[in-house]
Parts: C-alpha cells; sequence; structure tokens
C-alpha cells in the first residue's frame, strides 16, 4: 500500500469561515494527505469582514510544538511544511528553525512559502516586519513560493509592464533559491478582464494558464490559501509541478462555481468537495 503523505501547514486560523488553515486543511485532506495544522492566529473570521476577535500565537510555541512532534518520533514523517499568514515576523524565523529541523530529520521534505504580505484596500493586514522577512528571509529558504501579483510586485519592488514582464520578475525570482515559483493571480497592463492568469516558473520552462474569471459582488476570501494547498498536495500525492499547477487551478475553479452558484461570500468547500478530488473542467498550461 502506497505511504500517505503527512503534511505541516501553519497559517492562520478562523472559527467561521474559511482562510488560511480553514480554507487548505479540509481540501488537502479530501485529496488524502495528512495534514498537522499549526495555527499562527486564531481570530473570530477573516479580517475583511473588519472586525475581528482572536489572538496571535507566541512565537516560541511553534518550536514546542514541533518539539512535542519529535518526541513521539513523528518528525521524520513530516515530508513538507506549507506556511502562509503570520502574526509576527519572529513566528516567521521560528518557522525557518523548525523546517530546517524537518529537513534534518528527513532530508527530502519541502517547504512551501506562501508569502502573505495582505492588501489594505481589501482589509487583509499584514504588520510592515512579516513583509520584510518574508522578502529578505523566507525566499531564500523556500522550495517552492506562491507569491500573487502584488507580492511578485513586492518582490521585484516595482510593477510589471506585460505578461513577459512577470514572466522575468518571476525569473528573478527564482535566483533568490526556490525552485519553482508560482504566480497565484496575474495582473499586468493589456491582460484579458474576463480571464483569471496564473504562472508556474521553474529552471527548466514556464507555464501559463488561463480560466475564466467568475463574478461575485463580493470576492471570496481563501483562494490563494486553497491554490497553495492544493498545489503542494498534489505534488506530495506524486504530481509534476506542471500537473500538480493544472490540478490546483481546475480544484479551485470547481470550488469558486459551487461558490457563485450558492450565492456565498465564503468558500463552499464542504458541497465543493467532491469536484475538489475530481473536478470536471480541466484547464491545460501553456509552455512560455
Amino acid at each position: 500500500m502506497k505511504r500517505t503523505p503527512h503534511l505541516l501547514a501553519i497559517q492562520s486560523h478562523v472559527v467561521f469561515g474559511h482562510a488560511g488553515n480553514s480554507a487548505a486543511v479540509f481540501p488537502m485532506q479530501r485529496l488524502g494527505v495528512n495534514v498537522w495544522p499549526l495555527n499562527t492566529v486564531q481570530f473570530s473570521n477573516h479580517t475583511q469582514y473588519k472586525q475581528w476577535t482572536g489572538e496571535v500565537l507566541a512565537s516560541q510555541q511553534i518550536p514546542a510544538l514541533i518539539d512535542g512532534i519529535a518526541a513521539i518520533g513523528e518528525l521524520g514523517n513530516c515530508d513538507a511544511v506549507l506556511s502562509g499568514y503570520l502574526g509576527t515576523a519572529d513566528q516567521g524565523r521560528a518557522i525557518l528553525t523548525g523546517v530546517a529541523r524537518i529537513k534534518a530529520a528527513n532530508p527530502k521534505a519541502l517547504y512551501l512559502c506562501d508569502p502573505v504580505m495582505g492588501h489594505p484596500e481589501k482589509g487583509c493586514i499584514v504588520a510592515p516586519e512579516v513583509s520584510r522577512f518574508l522578502l529578505d528571509e523566507a525566499a531564500v529558504v523556500a522550495d517552492l513560493l506562491c507569491p500573487n501579483q502584488l507580492e511578485l510586485d513586492s518582490f521585484a519592488g516595482r510593477k510589471p509592464t506585460s505578461l513577459a514582464d512577470c514572466l522575468g520578475m518571476a525569473r528573478a525570482l527564482l535566483e533568490r533559491g526556490p525552485k519553482a515559483i508560482v504566480v497565484k493571480h496575474l495582473d499586468y497592463p493589456g491582460k484579458e478582464p474576463d480571464g483569471f492568469e496564473m504562472l508556474l516558473v521553474t529552471p527548466e520552462g514556464s507555464w501559463h494558464l488561463r480560466r475564466p474569471l467568475l463574478a461575485f459582488p463580493r470576492q471570496p476570501v481563501g483562494v490563494g490559501d486553497l491554490t497553495s494547498g492544493l498545489f503542494l498536495a498534489r505534488l506530495l500525492l506524486g504530481d509534476s509541478l506542471v500537473a500538480a499547477f493544472e490540478f490546483a487551478a481546475s480544484a479551485v475553479h470547481e470550488v469558486l462555481l459551487e461558490t457563485q452558484a450558492c450565492g456565498s461570500y465564503e468558500l463552499e468547500l464542504v458541497r465543493a468537495q467532491d469536484r475538489i478530488a475530481h473536478p470536471r473542467v480541466r484547464f491545460e498550461a501553456v509552455q512560455l
């Protein structure tokens, strides 16, 4: 029997709705990955509601919890670490220490960094120190980096002028150390307004993917968290980088179709669970 992969997911959690681990854990489990959730913050709901309650996990709790996993002899079974929303830069540094420890126990383990830097216009708040940590420290350690366009712009220090320019920005980011870059949401001058575009860039090649942009009164939150989780899960299950990229885009589209049909602001993950596992529409990435 093929071994079930294990993944440590270190990011935010909301009690109500779907963002961070609350958007990624169940879909990854539905695909067949054992997920160990470690929540950097626990909020009542995501911050784009403009009001929330909750607290940030003390950074020293991250190595303490990893110590506990090591103490029962399970750390070497961790095949990957996924990190997302951070409450503080100290949390990020604790995660990098944990990644190093996991890689020492399992040299094949992957680290995917989803460099959440916030979007103040939408109400997604991230401390400036966290953004600096992601730009200066996390990118050089990550095996896989999954920015959106705003985050890619932050890494490059400018906005793009074209799709080709986005590609150049991602290729420059590869030089910092990651083995692959997934730009989860492209936005550049001249982009078709009715399409949602993504980019996969590796040292071996680059692939562009386009799917329909679905209309919502308010765009659902957690789509990027879902995308990163599905991409990493499919890699652990044996997909190539391109196949995992295509699968993630297709499965996310299925979730959004269900969410749109329900008129929901929150992602309809439970209703769409079979469509996550078996997307009906597959989008193909085109090599550039």
